[in-house]
């Protein structure tokens, strides 16, 4: 099992890589690890708001995604979020210097890019979890090119 470097994985760049490692992976799971530090993208005066957690499980997917078809000779493509279910979280923060472990595990995933996953983040004394869906189509340029948005009536030009 190879664990690439998190920026490898990961069609994000800069300060919105929210996540810090890959620990372990395989074909239906990815627990990524995650220290909150004073600076960061979205961390206040009481830490990382718990709200981001779901960015942090958006991302881990992304690099599970990642490390799939890396390891068959792909190329990492964007993705996209389309929901989530039942998220908790029993903090209101994340605090200054938690160590994150961010497990996404799969539990639906077809040829056309849906996908479900049950995932969680956890650290001594504290707990989030969701249910996350995506969709990571093997061309995501339709999807990203902006003609083909909604307008403000919600139809497309």
């Amino acid at each position: 099992m190879t664990i690439w470097p998190i920026e490898t994985l990961l069609p994000h760049a800069g300060r919105m890589i929210l996540l810090d490692r890959v620990l372990v992976w395989d074909a239906e799971r990815i627990v990524c690890e995650r220290v909150v530090r004073r600076g960061d993208s979205f961390v206040e005066t009481i830490g990382l708001p718990a709200w981001a957690g779901v960015e942090l499980m958006a991302q881990a997917i992304a690099a599970w995604n990642g490390c799939q078809v890396l390891a068959a000779g792909g190329s990492v493509r964007p993705g996209f979020l389309l929901g989530t279910r039942a998220y908790r979280a029993d903090v209101d923060a994340f605090p200054i210097g938690a160590k994150l472990n961010i497990e996404t595990v799969r539990s639906f995933h077809d040829e056309d890019g849906m996908g479900a996953f049950a995932c969680r983040i956890d650290a001594p004394g504290l707990h989030a979890e969701a249910r996350l869906t995506v969709f990571s189509p093997p061309d995501p340029t339709p999807y990203l090119d902006p003609r083909n948005s909604l307008d403000s009536k919600g139809t497309a030009p």
